[in-house]
């Protein structure tokens, strides 16, 4: 079992110069942030090892610096990929339609909401979906069914509007 006390008396004695540290080197705070809390986690995990060492700060310190690096560079490779390839085709905004799904969807219950994102957003069969719920096909059979149910009604209060609106 790791020497709980003997780390947390090394993070405390060390976040502060490790974190300063590596903002230095990023440039950004959260950047610094997540490469210096990952190098904490990957001390702790060997901190039977680390610990024994004359300086762990040494050694975290480094881990750091290296993961801020290999952040930097990936980023660098997916810049230079962009430039190459050009930006992603943008998704078009969602369309009237799929609003009122959406929100007519949000008015479901929770599991017959699964069962149709299951079902017809998935592909899944029933059955599939059975085991995923941890339900009976019989039950999902149902959910589906009052779920479509629903829907038509909600989804033909929303046309009525509309027209009314036209």
């Amino acid at each position: 079992m790791p020497d709980v006390d003997g780390f947390d008396e090394f993070y405390r004695g060390s976040r502060q110069r490790l974190l300063g540290y590596v903002y230095v080197l990023t440039g950004d705070l959260a950047e610094a942030q997540d490469a210096v809390q990952e190098a904490y986690v990957r001390a702790w995990q060997r901190w039977s090892t680390v610990g024994g060492y004359e300086d762990p700060e040494a050694w975290t310190r480094l881990v750091a610096a290296r993961i801020a690096v290999s952040r930097w560079r990936s980023l660098r490779s997916r810049a230079r990929a962009y430039l190459r390839h050009g930006a992603v085709e943008t998704t078009p905004p969602p369309t009237g339609d799929t609003v009122d799904v959406v929100a007519a969807l949000r008015r479901l219950p929770e599991e017959q909401r699964t069962a149709i994102a299951l079902y017809y957003l998935l592909g899944m069969p029933v059955a599939e979906v059975a085991r995923e719920t941890n339900a009976p096909v019989g039950t999902v059979k149902a959910r589906l069914s009052r779920a479509r149910t629903a829907l038509a009604g909600l989804l033909a209060v929303v046309d009525l509007e509309e027209a009314r609106d036209a």
